[in-house]
């Protein structure tokens, strides 16, 4: 039984910053700024959080089935690194607002960015596990960075917003191959959130695990799929992009190592099999869990598919653990995608100042975890909110009342 996606939605927030602007405004070194291959990020509002991100997400995919097939959802995992409570998970509000039915698992998943590969394959599991015709399960992967890395080269970097997968055994976006894996995974102090207004780690010690763990991971997918070869294989190449420079120097490591290539012909590779992957993401920025899937909507919305394409994919997620896998875009993935319009979600987005950056910046860490009473007065930003949010019914954070989080569609 085939198993994957059967639909994807990525939501990319609603405003953007130029990254550029920001180099300059925080004195940040130009010469370095090539190197993100970035040109802006998406930006929450103050009354924007991950669970507001995964249900605007989800809602588009969600609205999509009958009755009858929303109720085959047996199954919610919520995949985040910007988790709100230590022990209610942010899929019971999820639930709630997607209107869900009560019979259903629901979950909240954390391993930095490999959490949205690690709740994708457990959702594949309960698929091809169950008895029951037709079961689906939502996997949903919603961030929403905080202001701690103000000033330092990873703020040009962060992003927000999230991405919707249903999965079930009609993989009409993405079938993933069976028993198609290698993973790897130790312990290092590469990147970490020790607590709600804190992001710490060591930047090149992160870039050598992503790129020891690309290797091992991918030397295990060979070890388990006899006669893969990084550039017979796969039609395309998908990576996990902290910023699109990161993806193209691992991908220059990999088939220097594996095919000992030259530099113009590893440019080439680079150019026609995973550039299309990035052309998303070089706008949106960092979506941490969600990052790898919004690559692969990059993928889609840019590809003229005139049949089936085989990808590999590469997840990796601080602390550290990753995932080299395999799956085939069947060749009606790009139609069934190009109706929910994400390129021109992305270009509609409303740019945001530098002041109105730093204004919402500061008033970000009120929707972060732990606070215990807060109404979000949205006229201290309004322009922006009338802007973004404002008559569109997306789903906002109204107030919170003894830690419990109210929400409301603007």
């Amino acid at each position: 039984m085939a198993v994957g996606i059967e639909a994807i939605n990525l939501y990319a927030a609603r405003a953007s910053l130029d990254v550029r602007q920001l180099f300059s405004a925080r004195g940040l070194d130009l010469q370095r700024f090539g190197n993100l291959m970035m040109s802006q990020k998406s930006i929450n509002l103050p009354c924007e959080d991950p669970v507001t991100n995964g249900v605007n997400a989800a809602r588009p995919v969600v609205a999509g089935l009958t009755p009858s097939q929303r109720d085959q959802i047996e199954l919610l995992v919520v995949a985040t690194e910007s988790g709100l409570d230590y022990a209610k998970p942010i899929s019971t509000y999820i639930h709630e607002y997607l209107g869900l039915n009560r019979r259903c698992r629901s979950f909240e998943v954390k391993h930095a960015c490999y959490g949205g590969t690690a709740a994708l394959q457990m959702a594949a599991s309960f698929v091809a596990a169950s008895s029951v015709p037709g079961v689906k399960a939502l996997v949903i992967t919603a961030e929403a960075a905080s202001v701690a890395d103000r000033g330092t080269y990873w703020e040009p970097s962060q992003g927000a917003g999230a991405v919707a997968m249903l999965v079930s055994a009609q993989p009409d976006i993405l079938a993933l191959d069976p028993g198609a894996s290698g993973y790897y995974t130790y312990e290092v102090m590469d990147t970490l959130r020790p607590r709600p207004d804190l992001e710490a780690g060591d930047t090149d010690l992160s870039l050598m695990s992503y790129l020891e763990c690309l290797q091992r991971s991918y030397e295990l997918y060979c070890e388990r799929v006899s006669g893969a070869d990084i550039l017979d294989t796969f039609d395309y190449l998908v990576f996990h992009p902290p910023f699109a420079g990161m993806v193209k120097g691992a991908h220059r490591n990999l088939l220097r190592k594996q095919r000992d290539m030259g530099p113009e012909t590893i440019e080439r590779d680079f150019a026609s099999r995973m550039a299309p992957s990035l052309a998303y993401c070089s706008r949106i920025g960092n979506l941490y869990s969600g990052s790898l899937y919004a690559a692969l909507c990059s993928l889609i919305d840019h590809l003229a598919l005139d049949g089936a394409r085989r990808i590999g994919m590469y997840s990796y997620g601080s602390g550290c653990g990753s995932e080299f896998y395999s799956g085939v875009i069947p060749a009606g993935a790009r139609d069934k995608l190009a109706g929910l319009q994400l390129g021109a979600a992305i270009e509609a987005r409303r740019p945001l100042t530098m002041e109105e950056y730093e204004l919402v910046s500061d008033l970000s860490v009120e929707r972060m975890a732990g606070m215990k009473d807060m109404v979000f007065d949205t006229p201290r930003y309004r322009a922006a909110y009338d802007d973004c949010l404002a008559g569109r019914g997306l789903l906002v954070l109204d107030r919170v009342t003894n830690f419990h989080r109210r929400y409301r569609w603007s």
